[in-house]
C-alpha cells in the first residue's frame, strides 16, 4: 500500500509536469517581454504629447473674453470655468473640464458645431508633422492591434504616413486618439502585447480575454506553489542521493535537475509575480476580505479617501482640494480685470500653449502650461510667479484639517506611496497626513495647489501585494538605479529560465507520449527510427 506521503508527493509532480505543459509557453511570454515592458510600454497617446504638439498661445489672437465666450453656448455651456488652448491652430475656450468637447473660438466667438473632414485631415498631418500627400488613409470600423479598449471611440481615421507614424483621429471630434510609430509598435509587440496577452483575435472579446487572463495568472500561481514546495520537499540536505558518483542534495539529471536548481533560486519570485498579476485584474472579493481583516473601515466623521480598494459613495475628512481652490465670487467676471490676452502676454517669453482658469484660496488666477509641462501663475491681481507660497499652501491645509490633520510638512525626495520610475513626478510636494484610522496621506504641488497623490492604508493590497510584488518598487531599491534594473532583470531572467528549462522537459514529455502513439497505431517495425524522429 503506497503511503499518504508518497501519493500526494506523486500528485503534486504530475499535477505540476501537466500544468507546466499547458502553461510553460505563456509563463514565458511573460518573463520574457516583462524585462521590454520596464521600458516600453504599449502606445498611446499622452497628455505630454497633446500638450508638445498644441501651438503657443498668441495673445494678439484673443479677442473674446470667458463670459462671452460662455454666452455663445447658451444653456448648452457646462459648468465651471474654461480652459483656453487651441484647437484646429486657433485659440479656443474648452468648457467641460478636460475631456470637455464644448468649444468656442477666442479670435471670432464663436462655438465649434461641426468638424469636416479637412479638419479631422489637418488634426492628422499637424500630430505628424507630415504633408497629406505622404499618407494612406482609411477607416477603421473594427478594433484592431493598436484601438482594443477603444471600441466605443470607432469609426476612427487612420492615416498611415510613410515614415512609420499611424495616427488615429475621430472623425467627429478631430482629436488624435492613437498613435504609434514603427519603434513603439516593435517594442509593444516585445513587451505589452505577450505581456498582457494582448493579441487582437482575444483581446477584442473583453469578457473571454479577462477570463483567460484571470484563469492562465491563478493556475500559475498554483502551478508555481506546487513547483516550490516539490523542490524543497525533494531537497535532500543530508545528500543522500548521487549524482556523477558524488553526494547530492538533487535526485534528478539533466535538464530536470537544472529546472529544480533555478526553481529552488527563482521559485518563489515566480510565484509572488503570478500571484500579483493576478491581482492587477482585479479587484476581486479576497482583496476587500484581505482589507476588512487588518484596516478598520472608515467611519463619515474620519479622514480617507475611496481611493482603489476603499469604499466610495460617502465624502469623508477634509475637502482639501476644495479649500486650496475655493470658489472664485462672481465666477468668469472675476478674470474680467485681467483677461486670458493680458495674462498670456505678461508671461510672453514662457510659451504658454494652455491657460487654466482656476483659483487659490478663492481668489481668482490663471495656470499657463508650456510645451515642456512648465508650470506659471498669473494671478489677476498681482504679477506672475513661479509657485504659490509653500506656507500659504500649508496654512490653509492647516485650516481645513483642523483637529484632523496629524503631521504636515514639506517633503524634498519620494517615499514608499508617492514614487515615480522616471522621476517626473513633482517634488518638493507638501505632506499632510490625517489622524483617521486609515492614516490618509495627501502630496500636494506648490506649484499649482494640486493634491498630486495621495494614500490610505486600505490601499494597501494593491501597494504591496500588487505593485510592490510585480514591481518590486520598494524604496530602499527602487530609489537607487540602476541597481533596481539589475535585480529585476537578473530575476527575469531567473523565470525566464524555469520557462526555458519547462518548455525542454515539456518538449521530452509530449515526445514520449506521441512517441507511443506512433508506435501503437502505425505498429511500425522500425521502432528505432521512430525514436529516432521523436527524441
Amino acid at each position: 500500500m503506497v503511503r499518504p506521503a508518497v501519493l500526494l508527493k506523486r500528485t503534486l509532480i504530475f499535477v505540476h509536469r501537466w500544468i507546466g505543459v499547458a502553461l510553460s509557453v505563456i509563463f514565458l511570454l511573460w518573463f520574457a517581454s516583462g524585462i521590454v515592458m520596464m521600458y516600453w510600454s504599449f502606445p498611446g497617446v499622452t497628455a505630454e504629447q497633446r500638450l508638445e504638439r498644441l501651438p503657443v498661445l498668441n495673445p494678439d489672437q484673443i479677442k473674446v473674453s470667458p463670459t462671452a465666450a460662455r454666452a455663445a453656448l447658451g444653456t448648452d455651456a457646462p459648468a465651471g470655468p474654461p480652459r483656453l488652448t487651441s484647437f484646429d491652430n486657433r485659440p479656443a475656450y474648452r468648457f467641460g473640464g478636460r475631456g470637455g468637447n464644448a468649444m468656442v473660438y477666442a479670435d471670432t466667438g464663436t462655438a465649434v458645431d461641426l468638424v469636416d473632414e479637412a479638419m479631422v485631415d489637418r488634426a492628422a498631418v499637424e500630430w505628424a508633422r507630415r504633408p497629406l500627400t505622404d499618407v494612406k488613409k482609411r477607416t477603421v470600423e473594427e478594433v484592431d492591434q493598436w484601438t482594443v479598449g477603444m471600441r466605443n471611440a470607432l469609426p476612427l481615421q487612420k492615416y498611415s504616413f510613410a515614415d512609420g507614424q499611424q495616427v488615429y483621429v475621430n472623425g467627429d471630434t478631430a482629436e488624435v486618439r492613437q498613435y504609434t510609430t514603427t519603434s513603439s509598435r516593435v517594442w509593444a509587440y516585445l513587451g505589452a502585447i505577450p505581456h498582457w496577452l494582448y493579441f487582437t483575435p482575444l483581446r477584442k472579446h473583453q469578457p473571454e480575454w479577462f477570463e483567460f487572463v484571470v484563469w492562465s495568472s491563478l493556475i500559475g500561481t498554483i502551478t508555481a506553489l506546487i513547483g516550490v514546495v516539490i523542490a524543497v520537499w525533494m531537497l535532500s540536505p543530508s545528500k543522500r542521493y548521487r549524482y556523477a558518483g558524488a553526494p547530492t542534495s538533487i535526485p534528478y539529471r539533466g535538464w530536470k535537475r537544472w529546472h529544480t536548481i533555478i526553481g529552488l533560486c527563482f521559485g518563489v519570485i515566480t510565484l509572488t509575480w503570478a500571484f500579483s498579476g493576478l491581482l492587477s485584474m482585479g479587484p476581486f472579493p479576497i482583496t476587500d476580505k484581505l482589507t476588512e481583516l487588518t484596516v478598520p473601515a472608515p467611519t463619515p466623521d474620519e479622514g480617507g479617501t475611496a481611493g482603489r480598494g476603499g469604499r466610495g459613495g460617502q465624502r469623508r475628512g477634509p475637502n482639501l482640494a476644495a479649500a486650496l481652490r475655493g470658489r472664485v465670487t462672481g465666477e468668469l467676471s472675476a478674470y474680467e480685470e485681467k483677461d486670458p490676452r493680458d495674462a498670456i502676454a505678461s508671461i510672453r517669453d514662457f510659451g504658454a500653449k494652455e491657460l487654466e482658469l482656476t483659483s487659490f484660496a478663492g481668489e481668482p488666477i490663471y495656470l499657463a502650461t508650456n510645451g515642456n509641462g512648465e508650470t506659471r501663475l498669473v494671478p489677476v491681481r498681482g504679477p506672475p510667479k513661479a509657485s504659490f507660497d509653500i506656507e500659504d499652501v500649508m496654512r490653509i491645509v492647516r485650516n481645513a484639517a483642523g483637529e484632523s490633520l496629524a503631521d504636515l510638512r514639506v517633503m524634498d525626495s519620494y517615499d514608499a506611496y508617492y514614487l515615480d520610475r522616471l522621476r517626473q513626478s513633482p517634488l518638493p510636494v507638501v505632506y499632510a497626513e490625517m489622524n483617521d484610522a486609515v492614516r490618509t496621506r495627501y502630496y500636494i504641488d506648490p506649484k499649482t495647489a494640486r493634491i498630486v497623490g495621495n494614500y490610505s492604508a486600505r490601499n494597501w493590497v494593491s501597494r504591496w501585494l500588487y505593485h510592490g510584488l510585480h514591481s518590486l518598487d520598494f524604496p530602499w531599491l527602487y530609489n537607487y538605479r540602476p541597481l533596481w534594473d539589475i535585480v529585476v532583470i537578473t530575476l527575469m531572467l531567473g523565470g525566464t529560465a524555469i520557462c526555458v528549462t519547462s518548455l525542454v522537459l515539456t518538449w521530452r514529455v509530449l515526445a514520449r507520449k506521441l512517441n507511443a502513439l506512433v508506435r501503437a497505431h502505425f505498429k511500425t517495425p522500425d521502432e528505432d527510427l521512430v525514436h529516432e524522429v521523436w527524441r
